[in-house]
């Protein structure tokens, strides 16, 4: 897990996957992403997006459909939709504008959705809060 500090209190801090393999969500993963990974003996896997860490495990049952949808955010939405489905990713809702960025949804190997999302305005923060991307006509 990620070393503590205070600002940390109250953050996300860590996602975790079941996976049906995990040597195939290392792949899929490192090919859409290129995310780095930690092998923590045949049952756990670390990974490392470069900001925040998770894991991939097989202690339980793959959950596809369920939990909190996990939303990565992409300076060039169009590049990551392709390494997505090159990697062999799903997409189930394709590219939409909402207030602030464009972002579309995809299905892992495993069934997860997990989501991608870039800003509209150069400006816009690099995290889905949004309210500060929001322009209203004057």
């Amino acid at each position: 897990m990620a070393e503590k500090t205070e600002n940390h209190d109250r953050r996300i801090d860590y996602v975790e996957f079941n996976v049906a393999d995990i040597a195939a969500a290392k792949a899929f993963y490192g090919s859409a992403f290129g995310w780095r990974f930690t092998d923590y003996g045949p049952n756990y896997c670390e990974f490392d997006d470069g900001r925040l860490k998770g894991g991939f495990s097989d202690f339980g049952p793959v959950r596809p459909g369920g939990g909190p949808l996990v939303v990565v955010y992409a300076s060039d939405l169009e590049e990551v939709l392709t390494s997505v489905e090159r990697a062999g990713g799903t997409i189930c809702r394709p590219i939409t504008d909402f207030p602030g960025g464009r972002r579309f949804h995809f299905l892992d190997r495993d069934g997860y959705e997990l989501a991608v999302w870039a800003a509209a305005w150069p400006d816009c923060p690099r995290q889905p809060s949004w309210s500060g991307c929001l322009r209203l006509p004057t």
